[in-house]
């Protein structure tokens, strides 16, 4: 057998490089590059051999300024490749690799796939204990990196240069498994990625994963032509699996067949165009008032590629109807059963061409149910219309009206990206996509800080296109560093910074609970009553920007915001646009409810009278469906 003597660091670089993912014979690099910050536990291992090989075997290093923005950028990166590629991130020892946690996370709840190589304490634990090594009394071989064991799909830490062997290809089939991707952690030992071996070249060769499309069973495709069959008002919840099993064009040609509306959720939103006929808009605690009222009294819900999260069953309030029955179409099994649901578990493309080919010459829907859903989108459209539309009378501008003009200005096509706030809830109202990769709306984990390296994974996964980041200050304040790396790589993408002096959205909520504003505004401590209801804090955002190499404007009315808008649109790089907006207004609820629990006991009259409507709005939660 043929060998190589390589540090176990240079292997796994060397084997990360010819890795290629396949979907419906089209081949893709898994792992399309590294994004490292290093310290003394991985730049003489990793580093080292990054800079030795990276070059040779087309796999480029990018530099961060922070290790949770790069799992974000990584994470982003899945997210707009279908999950058929994404990057490895590597981190020094001790808070460079726990740094990775929040976005591990993120990525494991979203079902994307992201690779970790943090570093690890020495395994041969000699000069125990090393910088930045937690010690413990009873377990010399644990660290702060078996925190990924339960963030991880997949976690495991190599101490021999052979576990390599074993370890490499399951984190690649993992990575590549749609029911079973997320976040795939391999700890690295400081020690271990400098050491040698001598390992096979056939170790090193091509290997191609094949993204499995499992078709449905028989038996349970059955069972669903039967209940659709006798369904009088269906309904579809389109989810992320649509997106990323690439059914999209299957899903309009079914909705359209037999006259099913179609319902999305964040991740789903941009399943089908907003203008398709049946599409009715968002569902659930963030829906429209067509997706809520057909829901209420729907008979059949299929349930495709979504999780059955809160947002979507309105905190299990949205589905009414007493003889309701649910269909979940979804690789994963343990989605498919939610709600009690008839698991046809498959991927969703291959779900629903089958599902079309058993219906045979079923016609679908009635006529009378078919206008029923016309009307009710007309009527949605008109009130999305109204509040995107500018009302230069209310003397502030107003954060619908800002996601219009914005929308209205880049078009369907570009994806605009968000995460946290006040801003996920509005932009699935009222956001207007016309192409599937438009709407790049994390909130599975609803991770504050991901909108900016988000904008870096889209960019580099598709040079062309147009990218626009809405994000609040807060969530800015958080993490804006990595608008320094996306000038360093000659990106262009424009921000939307929303400045409403706060965590705006958590005041809100606060408020409907009964309570009065406390420490969600960005405000001075009060000498007096010692809380932080002083004075407004003034943050110059566009000075910031500025700072680190963005161009900003600030737009504080309508006709500005129209101007900078277009200056944007003629200039390269990163772009800053920020807007002030009115730390009231949003656009309200419909037919909906979020189950945010009141306090049971207070003096407070105000959090009495909530917990008195709260207690009557738990009377519609099905506890069991």
């Amino acid at each position: 057998m043929k060998t190589i003597r390589l540090t176990v660091a240079q292997a796994v670089i060397k084997f990360l490089a010819v890795q290629f993912s396949q979907r419906d014979g089209k081949q893709r690099r898994l792992i399309a590059g590294v994004w490292g910050i290093f310290g003394h536990g991985n730049v003489a291992g990793l580093g080292q051999a990054l800079e030795e090989f990276g070059d040779d075997l087309d796999l480029p290093t990018y530099r961060p300024q922070n290790e949770q923005a790069m799992v974000h950028t990584a994470a982003a990166f899945a997210k707009h490749t279908n999950r058929s590629s994404t990057f490895a991130c590597t981190a020094s020892i001790g808070p460079g690799s726990t740094n990775m946690l929040t976005a591990a996370a993120g990525a494991t709840i979203n079902r994307l796939p992201v690779l970790l190589l943090p570093s690890d304490y020495f395994a041969n634990t000699l000069p125990n204990p090393v910088l930045q090594q937690l010690e413990h009394p009873i377990e010399l071989d644990s660290s702060v990196n078996d925190a990924f064991r339960l963030v991880s799909k997949f976690y495991t830490r190599i101490t021999r240069a052979e576990q390599l062997f074993t370890a490499l290809p399951e984190a690649m089939r993992v990575l590549t498994d749609p029911a079973e991707t997320g976040a795939v952690t391999i700890s690295l030992p400081e020690d271990v990625q400098t050491e040698a071996f001598d390992f096979p070249l056939e170790f090193f060769h091509k290997r191609v994963w094949r993204i499995r499309r499992p078709v449905p069973e028989p038996e349970m495709l059955e069972a669903v032509v039967k209940l659709l069959k006798n369904a009088k008002r269906p309904l579809i919840i389109a989810g992320g699996g649509v997106m990323y099993s690439e059914s999209n064009a299957v899903l309009s040609e079914f909705a359209s067949s037999y006259g099913i509306p179609v319902c999305e959720s964040q991740a789903g939103k941009g399943a089908i165009p907003w203008d398709h006929a049946m599409n009715i808009g968002a569902i659930g605690s963030s829906g429209g008032l067509a997706a809520n009222i057909l829901a209420r009294d729907a008979d059949v819900v299929i349930a495709i590629g979504t999780r059955l999260a809160d947002f979507v069953t309105a905190s299990k309030t949205a589905f009414q109807n007493p003889d309701v029955q649910f269909i979940g179409l979804n690789v994963v099994p343990m989605d498919a059963v939610k709600l009690s649901g008839v698991a046809l578990i498959a991927d969703a493309k291959r779900g629903l061409e089958a599902l079309q080919t058993a219906l045979g010459s079923f016609k679908g829907t009635s006529a009378s149910y078919r206008k029923e859903v016309s009307k009710l989108k007309l009527e949605w459209e008109k009130i999305v219309t109204e509040y995107r539309t500018p009302n230069s009378s209310q003397g502030f501008l107003s954060q619908t009206a800002v996601i219009g003009m914005v929308n209205k200005a880049v078009g369907g096509h570009s994806s605009v990206i968000c995460a946290a706030g006040s801003m996920p809830g509005d932009l699935l109202k009222l956001w207007r996509p016309t192409d599937p990769k438009a709407y790049h709306v994390e909130y599975g984990f609803s991770c504050m800080g991901y909108e900016i390296p988000a904008a870096l994974g889209i960019k580099l996964a598709e040079a062309k296109r147009e990218v626009v980041v809405f994000i609040g200050d807060g969530t800015y304040l958080m993490m804006n560093s990595e608008i320094v790396t996306a000038v360093a790589e000659g990106l262009d993408f424009t921000i939307i910074l929303v400045d409403n002096k706060g965590y705006g959205s958590i005041r809100r909520l606060q408020m409907e609970t009964g309570s009065p504003s406390f420490n969600n505004e960005l405000r001075y401590r009060n000498p007096k009553t010692k809380r932080t209801d002083g004075k407004p804090v003034i943050v110059d955002f566009v000075k910031h920007t500025q700072a680190m190499g963005a161009t900003s404007w600030y737009a504080d009315t309508y006709a500005a915001l129209e101007q900078a808008l277009k200056a944007a649109s003629k200039t390269k790089g990163v772009k800053a646009i920020v807007v002030p907006v009115s730390l009231e207004e949003s656009a309200r609820g419909f037919e909906s409810w979020w189950d945010a629990p009141i306090a049971a006991v207070s003096s407070q009259s105000n959090v009495k009278k909530a917990r008195k409507n709260y207690e009557s709005k738990l009377e519609k939660q099905r506890k069991f469906i």
